[in-house]
């Protein structure tokens, strides 16, 4: 993956600090100045509340950038206040993917699959579109994987075909796990969702604040339950490869104000770095 230059600091609200790289692209992450204000503005784009951040009555919004969106001017808006806050969005093209599963179902689920696979995605943007306001985020600046591995098997954002059927893209990031291995959190937050799904297996949804919602699938056992408050480090589960899997490993999605956006736009640069391929 291709390194990006644009880096911002910024001071949280009760957190020393956090740095998140900023790329503004279908999938990506913009980091929006906000007009100055003794109170945190009330933030929202495309009808989904956004993550604000700041300190000495300086704000600004990191706003999940759907893939599906096209390059151009876009725009915010404050509650409260009649003016836009613009911005630009650029295009980037993800690489195509191609994976043959054995199981048919996985591809082309029957009638009854399908109205469960529809009730769960239900549930899953309901969940991913949880906005809590009261919880600063501590997942901006992440020091630590999920898994030990920092080998990444599938990168987000790829134009997916299974048995040569195109299908939504990859909405995640594939971290390469040995079956069995601890998964744990990368940050605190709460679990808001332990299910077995069917394309996802085992699942762990989890609140870190202000709509950044993180997502492991895949686990051969759920070690958490729904309500709980977890601390960076605690364990979540174990690595397996149930649901649509071709063979053991994490995939770990992170979601903003709705969006799913590329979890490394939320590593250290050193972290980020260290993962392979680059």
């Amino acid at each position: 993956m291709k390194q990006h230059p644009l880096l911002l600091l910024v001071t949280l609200t009760c957190i020393p600090a956090w740095s998140l790289q900023a790329d503004a692209v279908n999938g990506g992450i913009a980091l929006i100045p906000l007009p100055d204000s003794s109170i945190a503005p009330e933030v929202w784009y495309h009808g989904q509340r956004v993550l604000v951040t700041g300190h000495d009555g300086h704000w600004q919004a990191a706003v999940g950038i759907p893939l599906s969106q096209s390059a151009g001017d876009d725009y915010l808006n404050i509650t409260g206040s009649s003016n836009k806050i613009p911005f630009t969005i650029s295009h980037r093209d993800y690489p195509e993917q191609h994976i043959f599963l054995n199981n048919t179902h996985q591809v082309n689920p029957s009638p009854d699959e399908l109205s469960r696979i529809h009730g769960e995605l239900k549930q899953e943007l309901d969940d991913f579109a949880v906005f809590d306001g009261t919880v600063d985020p501590h997942a901006l600046n992440l020091t630590k994987l999920p898994v030990k591995s920092n080998q990444v098997l599938s990168a987000f954002g790829l134009k997916r075909f299974f048995n040569g059927e195109p299908r939504a893209p990859h909405s995640g990031l594939d971290l390469k796990a040995a079956e069995g291995e601890p998964v744990t959190a990368p940050a605190s937050g709460r679990v808001l969702m332990t299910r077995q799904l069917f394309f996802n297996g085992n699942t762990i949804m989890l609140d870190e604040g202000q709509g950044l919602i993180s997502m492991y699938c895949h686990l051969s056992q759920i070690s958490v339950h729904e309500g709980q408050l977890i601390q960076a480090g605690d364990l979540l589960g174990y690595v397996g490869h149930t649901g649509r899997a071709t063979g053991p490993h994490l995939h770990w999605s992170v979601s903003l104000n709705g969006v799913r956006v590329d979890p490394r736009l939320l590593l250290t640069p050193a972290l980020n770095a260290s993962l392979l391929p680059h």
